[in-house]
């Protein structure tokens, strides 16, 4: 659905993007995440053909943004941070007006603007002028907008900004809602936004992009831990022996059992290998999992040092 290779942006001396390439297949919700200032906003504009790149391949379901502009957005719905409202016209009058702008011929008109309705929960708030809604309910109205024409891509540029955490949720849940029948790209700095709605996950930082992956995969690492019941001599040198751990440490939980991290090799889960080992020495083995790290572990580890996310910076205590 989308396809960016290699797409560059100055404004002035000053480098948005800094060679940016990714892809998002039809039906993923991918979020992209970042810093303010980090260049969300500019790959979001030059996706929806407002603004010109430096360089680069920008296309939209096989289209060049560029030289199909017209064609590509009659594929996209786009909300922006703030929504396009005319806060003096009723949510009927604002929302007839996009379907005129969208060219949505007079006799379907009532068939997108009923399930772009409905969609939103706005039935109740037809007659409402726009400026007398809560912002919860003006957001609304904005992904009414972005939804009328059906398209198949949707584009939401921080769409939860402002909103108390009740609206919050009632968002969330609409654009899970509104997932089943578009590819969803949507821009936040708020981790647990991702966490609660993405399959993926863009980092950008900088103008560049530090990790493309699912967050299944992001979040596992190649640690294991293992938690022992009582403190049992020769365990760190069996560890150490074991092929593909890389480093052990040694720390205490916070009820006072004694820890070891192995850390493995890249691509490596040593947990299985670990339970066959302790069974065999007959050691009390209170816990023993594969260490995961979180979304914002991972976010701070990219913004202050740009470094692997799998690489861990664990003391060897032994």
């Amino acid at each position: 659905m989308i396809h960016v290779e290699q797409l560059t942006k100055s404004y002035g001396m000053i480098k948005a993007l800094r060679g940016v390439s990714f892809d998002i297949e039809s039906g993923e919700i991918v979020g992209l995440l970042g810093p303010n200032g980090a260049g969300k906003t500019t790959i979001i504009k030059t996706l929806t053909g407002y603004l010109q790149p430096g360089g680069g391949v920008v296309e939209i379901d096989g289209l060049d943004v560029l030289t199909h502009r017209s064609e590509v957005q009659t594929r996209i719905g786009y909300l922006p941070e703030n929504a396009p409202l005319y806060p003096e016209l009723s949510v009927q009058a604002y929302l007839k007006m996009i379907a005129e702008l969208r060219q949505i011929p007079e006799k379907e008109q009532p068939k997108y603007l009923t399930e772009a309705i409905l969609a939103t929960g706005l039935s109740e708030h037809l007659t409402r002028r726009i400026s007398q809604l809560s912002k919860g309910f003006r957001q609304r109205v904005g992904l009414a907008q972005a939804i009328l024409h059906a398209p198949r891509l949707l584009i939401l540029d921080e769409p939860t900004i402002g909103l108390d955490p009740t609206q919050i949720v009632e968002i969330r849940n609409l654009i899970r809602r509104l997932s089943k029948h578009s590819t969803i790209l949507f821009s936040t700095h708020i981790l647990s936004e991702v966490e609660a709605l993405c399959d993926r996950v863009i980092i950008l930082i900088n103008g560049q992009i530090k990790t493309n992956n699912r967050l299944s995969e992001l979040s596992s690492t190649n640690d294991s831990i293992l938690v022992l019941q009582e403190r049992t001599s020769g365990v760190h040198e069996t560890l150490k022996n074991i092929k593909g751990v890389r480093k052990i440490g040694m720390t205490k939980t916070s009820d006072g059992y004694l820890a070891y991290r192995i850390m493995g090799e890249v691509n490596t889960d040593l947990s299985p290998i670990i339970y066959d080992v302790a069974r065999q020495n007959d050691w009390a083995v209170r816990e023993l999992k594969r260490d995961v790290q979180t979304l914002e572990s991972i976010f701070n580890k990219l913004a202050t040092t740009g470094g692997d996310i799998h690489e861990t910076d664990h003391s060897d205590n032994s």
